[in-house]
């Protein structure tokens, strides 16, 4: 029997299952995020720049390009409380904050290395940056100066504090979470989550679960107290790239190179909805107040021009007749 909840946002998706692209970047788009207020979505692409649009009633409108970075952007994240300024780590060996109230970047932090992912805590403090040598920088977000270096034995994947921000977790190469306690950064517990290279990672808003995705296509949901799995999603056939939990925390999107985005009930494990794409997804993020997800696809430009890359952001939920 499915419960209310499932019933109730079938009934939302049947009367907004509308799907929008918008013209972000001249490349691919690797990675879109929602300010804490939910009125901006920002992304980061291929193109080496940031995009910020904002969200009007069903669409979203450019506001701004962020360019200013030597190389791809590949990830990007705001402060969790302030929704002006956000971050992306880019492969030129910086990371750089930028402030919507103003075109110009604030602070370029120099790093060893090419960055590929990039989280903030949750009490706003830190900005945690790690590299293709696997090396994780923890930065003093207000004097930009770095608090600690660590140079990890393993592939690292994908890395977020806890609701909490007392543990830091990294997904890794081997399929493990390792854990370790923050700030003093000593390993907790490694757990061996996956058979293959687990990619992502992300904590519910409630505090309650995080989900990771591997390479074995399989989305796992574990216990954040107990730290044990509690359920696993296997809807998916291509190793999980990307997932996002809506703001009550009650569903779970993932995607991968499947042509479509899974989005699940959490409480149950049950497909909630899918939303059909035409290629690989490399990022998916739920609003932070509406069931309004956004998403970017490896798009190409118009059928016959198959070699230029379209760099469009999406937007999932929209009324069918808007």
């Amino acid at each position: 029997m499915a419960s209310s909840y499932h019933q109730e946002m079938q009934e939302v998706f049947r009367n907004n299952n509308k799907s929008r692209e918008f013209p972000a970047h001249n490349a691919k788009v690797h990675s879109v995020a929602w300010s804490c207020d939910g009125k901006r979505l920002a992304s980061g692409s291929f193109d080496k720049t940031a995009s910020v649009f904002v969200l009007e009633k069903d669409r979203l409108v450019k506001e701004n390009n962020y360019r200013g970075h030597g190389d791809s952007v590949d990830q990007l994240c705001w402060h969790p409380t302030n929704p002006d300024l956000f971050v992306t780590a880019s492969g030129d060996k910086t990371i750089r904050i930028w402030d919507v109230r103003t075109t110009k970047c604030m602070t370029t932090i120099s790093t060893k290395g090419e960055n590929i992912n990039i989280c903030w805590s949750p009490d706003g403090q830190t900005i945690a940056v790690g590299n293709k040598d696997d090396v994780v920088t923890f930065i003093d977000a207000k004097t930009h100066r770095p608090r600690a270096e660590e140079q990890f034995k393993f592939e690292v994947n994908e890395i977020s504090w806890n609701n909490d921000n007392d543990m830091f977790f990294l997904t890794n190469g081997n399929g493990c979470i390792n854990i370790l306690s923050y700030p003093d950064l000593k390993l907790i517990q490694s757990i061996n989550a996956h058979p293959s290279n687990c990619i992502c990672i992300k904590f519910d808003p409630t505090g309650k679960y995080f989900a990771t995705g591997s390479a074995d296509a399989l989305v796992s949901l574990w216990d954040v107290e107990e730290l044990v799995c509690v359920r696993c999603f296997s809807r998916l056939d291509w190793p999980v790239r990307t997932l996002s939990f809506s703001h009550d925390g009650k569903m779970l999107a993932s995607a991968s190179e499947d042509h479509f985005i899974d989005i699940a009930e959490v409480e149950t494990g049950e497909k909630l909805w899918e939303i059909q794409c035409e290629s690989p997804t490399f990022t998916v993020a739920w609003h932070p107040k509406r069931p309004l997800l956004a998403y970017a696809c490896d798009d190409k430009e118009g059928k016959y021009d198959s070699n230029r890359e379209a760099g469009t952001v999406k937007l999932f939920g929209l009324p069918n007749d808007s």
